[in-house]
């Protein structure tokens, strides 16, 4: 990729052009995007104008913006030439880890490197999962390093499927030698009453965002084997009493939903070379009125203590649809002003 400056356009003083060069035409089809879509998102998130002729991007706009545009092409193009994906919320990821506050000291192109860099990803049978956000890589980093993480904060988030990504991660390296996933069984709102079937069936609709998170990573006929034997359980909160989890990466989704006892009887399962992951929404709490969360208590009691990894999650680390972090912000909004 070759640069090169066109002087100021006739636009204002302020605006300048810089042309860029791409060696690779093929990489550079996978680089605009169909119908140029790529491009319209760098332009929407820099605010400048991006002219396509044959192998050259000519940039337009304020010197800083340039810079910025500049730096989220290179990064762009230098997943392409490593073989990743580049998709909307790739390019999305970019500008988060360049807009991020806890990089603002940092120029712009060392903060989009961030995002780029090896090591910070979860690699599964079926596909890699790359942190999205800078809490999100924080979260990443936490899930391998310390034996009990609590990850909390507003869905859409990635708590869970990313904690389900390393405990899949671990299993398949021979770290751990089952995954144990668990929830409370507690209905969000609704009084579905009796449920027809076995007890299998009858749990299984509360524990159907576990299995979805487990069929991204692994393929179906190896997770069903794998369930069949025992290696991967799914089962509510309440089932784990009087057991002692060893060797096991535990996850417990949906944290929020269980009692001031459920949270000490679950995090006093954890055995020798087990890892814990306890995901929660406290904003999103089903249990009865009056009856107080075990994981704001939680949260409260092991906050200080050492070795337990704690990641709060906000608005801006939605990943799930540009519309979900906006309908959050206008819930805690209307929050604060009553």
């Amino acid at each position: 990729m070759t640069t090169k400056v066109s002087g100021p356009a006739l636009v204002s003083s302020a605006t300048q052009e810089l042309v860029i060069t791409f060696p690779d035409n093929r990489l550079l089809i996978d680089l605009c995007g169909e119908f140029d879509k790529n491009l319209s998102q760098v332009e929407e998130n820099t605010n400048i104008q991006i002219v396509r002729r044959g192998n050259e991007l000519t940039l337009i706009g304020e010197q800083q913006s340039i810079s910025n545009a500049q730096n989220a092409l290179k990064t762009m193009y230098d997943r392409l030439e490593n073989g990743k994906v580049l998709l909307s919320p790739e390019i999305d990821a970019i500008f988060r880890f360049s807009n991020s506050k806890e990089n603002s000291e940092i120029q712009n192109g060392d903060q989009i490197e961030m995002f780029s860099a090896g090591g910070a990803e979860i690699r599964t049978r079926k596909k890699t999962v790359e942190p999205r956000t800078p809490t999100q890589k924080k979260y990443m980093e936490q899930l391998f390093k310390h034996e009990l993480v609590f990850g909390l904060g507003p869905a859409g988030t990635g708590k869970t499927y990313m904690a389900v990504a390393a405990a899949v991660s671990m299993f398949i390296e021979g770290q751990v030698d089952r995954i144990v996933l668990s929830r409370p069984a507690v209905e969000a709102g609704e009084r579905l009453g009796f449920l027809p079937g076995d007890m299998k069936d009858k749990i299984d609709p509360y524990m159907q965002p576990l299995y979805d998170a487990l069929n991204d990573f692994l393929p179906s006929n190896q997770l069903g084997k794998l369930i069949e034997e025992k290696k991967i359980e799914i089962a509510p909160l309440a089932f784990m009493r009087g057991r002692t989890l060893a060797n096991a990466f535990v996850v417990l989704d949906e944290a929020q939903n269980a009692t001031t006892m459920q949270m000490k009887m679950f995090l006093t399962r954890m055995g020798e070379g087990s890892r814990m992951a306890i995901t929660g929404d406290t904003s999103q709490i089903d249990l009865p009125r009056g009856v107080p969360s075990g994981l704001i208590e939680a949260k409260h009691v092991l906050r200080k203590v050492k070795g337990i990894g704690f990641t709060e999650f906000d608005a801006s680390d939605v990943v799930r649809h540009p519309m979900v972090a906006k309908i959050i912000r206008a819930y805690d909004a209307n929050k604060k002003e009553k």
